[in-house]
C-alpha cells in the first residue's frame, strides 16, 4: 500500500463508501474549520486543511456568490484527494496477575 493514503485511495478499496464522503462533504459546508473528521473506521481527515490546500477549492468556497452545486463538487474533490491518518486509538490492557504472583 501506498505510504500515504488518501481519501480517494480508501474509496476505491470500497474502505470509504460514497455515503461517508458525502457525510465528510456536508459537515465541511456545515462547519468548514472541521480539523479531524472520521471518514472510515481508524481513520480521520483534516476537512478544513484539504479544501484549504486545494487552490481550486479554496477559491470556490471563499466566494459567497458560488453556486451551491460547484461549491459542493469543489469540496469533494478536495476531499477525496486529501491524505488521511490513522486514527489514534486507546487499548485498554488486561492488568490481571496470574495466580501465584504478588
Amino acid at each position: 500500500m501506498a505510504a500515504f493514503l488518501t481519501v480517494g485511495d480508501l474509496f476505491k478499496a470500497k474502505t470509504v463508501t460514497d455515503e461517508q464522503v458525502s457525510a465528510a462533504v456536508e459537515t465541511y459546508l456545515m462547519k468548514p474549520d472541521t480539523s479531524a473528521h472520521t471518514i472510515a473506521d481508524g481513520y480521520t481527515v483534516d476537512l478544513a486543511a484539504a479544501v484549504e490546500s486545494h487552490g481550486w477549492a479554496s477559491q470556490i468556497t471563499a466566494r459567497p456568490k458560488t453556486n451551491p452545486i460547484l461549491k459542493r463538487a469543489a469540496v469533494q474533490t478536495a476531499i477525496l484527494l486529501a491524505r488521511v491518518r490513522k486514527a489514534q486509538t486507546r487499548v485498554k490492557r488486561d492488568r490481571t496477575i496470574p495466580a501465584g504472583e504478588p
